[in-house]
């Protein structure tokens, strides 16, 4: 099955679970900017959890798919039509051959997962088939643009028989050119994603915390920021309070990785995210925690931020109870895959 661009939205990429274990050569490791909603939507079709599917930004594409389609999205409230019909997410949903989805706007968060059963089948760049657009980098090394042609692996009929089975009569039988079948079960994305965006983002203090003024210390973990709006998935620049060193230090090019937190000479401190180089030069101030990644992923331009200050044991603890969550969650996503809807 290829799936068509008609329309690219406003930053619609491929993205995996990412590019690993080349930061030795400079190589950073892309991927999806919230990496729970992308394995919350491959979960939903049966995929891999790190599959290729589409990372869609602020505003999304319209996609045609040459045949039936088994698809599933998560992270941002994104408005999904198909036609007439709303295409609900956080659920299976068999879309027929020659469907047109058109995802517009977003009303609560900053990206959206679409995934389909198969994954996008681009051959692979150094392990992986994320597009790392600051770098140039992948199988499709750039937003997608209209007329762009995406293979997917395979047809949910071979991937999720005993659902398929369920709804091939009424799909293909049906006379009123109905081309949306959802599943009637759904997730509560409650868990996953943080729709009032309110929730402080949990960071550990970096290497040259203790270098910054007393003042900047104390507004770090205390004052709101704001996403700056030429954020972008390198970073999110963080305005609206300016810090600052207590004195001058010279730095040498250090590792960095998604959620080192750097301040640069202007005083506006930046969030490392997906797309983050490998080594960086300016103070490192803080650590954001793997696990409120996705969450500051979800932030919109001009949306507060505040930091919490937490240490390395409790972001572990954190880290291994979602991991438990997510892994009973799939078991359960799995089982209903294979039942009537």
């Amino acid at each position: 099955m290829n799936l068509r661009v008609l329309a690219p939205g406003l930053l619609t990429s491929v993205q995996d679970g990412g590019r690993r274990g080349h930061a030795a050569i400079g190589v950073g490791g892309a991927g999806a900017m919230d990496d729970v909603s992308l394995r919350l939507a491959n979960m939903l079709v049966g995929n891999a959890q790190d599959a290729a599917a589409l990372e869609i930004t602020l505003r999304g594409p319209r996609l045609r798919f040459d045949a039936d389609a088994l698809i599933a999205i998560a992270g941002a409230e994104v408005d999904a039509r198909c036609g007439g019909e709303i295409v609900p997410p956080w659920r299976p949903v068999l879309l027929r051959a020659g469907s047109e989805l058109n995802l517009g706007g977003m009303r609560r968060g900053a990206r959206a997962y679409l995934a389909v059963a198969g994954g996008i089948a681009l051959p692979a760049v150094l392990g992986s088939r994320s597009s790392d657009i600051n770098a140039a980098l992948g199988p499709l090394p750039r937003a997608l643009a209209a007329g762009d042609e995406l293979p997917c692996a395979a047809a949910p009929r071979a991937l999720c028989g005993d659902l398929w089975k369920t709804v091939a009569v009424p799909l293909e039988a049906h006379t009123e050119n109905r081309r949306v079948f959802a599943a009637k079960w759904s997730l509560d994305p409650s868990p996953w994603f943080d729709a009032r965006a309110t929730r402080p983002i949990s960071a550990i203090a970096g290497t040259h915390f203790d270098r910054l003024d007393a003042g900047s210390q104390h507004a770090l973990f205390g004052a709101e920021f704001r996403i700056g709006v030429d954020s972008n998935r390198v970073g999110c620049r963080l305005e609206r309070v300016p810090l600052k060193l207590a004195a001058p230090i010279e730095m040498v090019s250090a590792g960095t990785a998604p959620g080192t937190l750097q301040l640069p000479p202007g005083g506006v401190p930046i969030a490392l995210t997906a797309e983050a180089p490998t080594t960086g030069g300016y103070p490192r101030i803080a650590q954001v925690i793997a696990i409120d990644l996705p969450h500051l992923a979800q932030r919109r331009p001009g949306d507060a931020v505040r930091f919490a200050p937490t240490d390395l044991a409790a972001a572990q603890m954190r880290y291994l109870e979602r991991e438990r969550a997510l892994a009973k969650l799939a078991s359960w996503i799995q089982a209903r895959l294979h039942r009537p809807w």
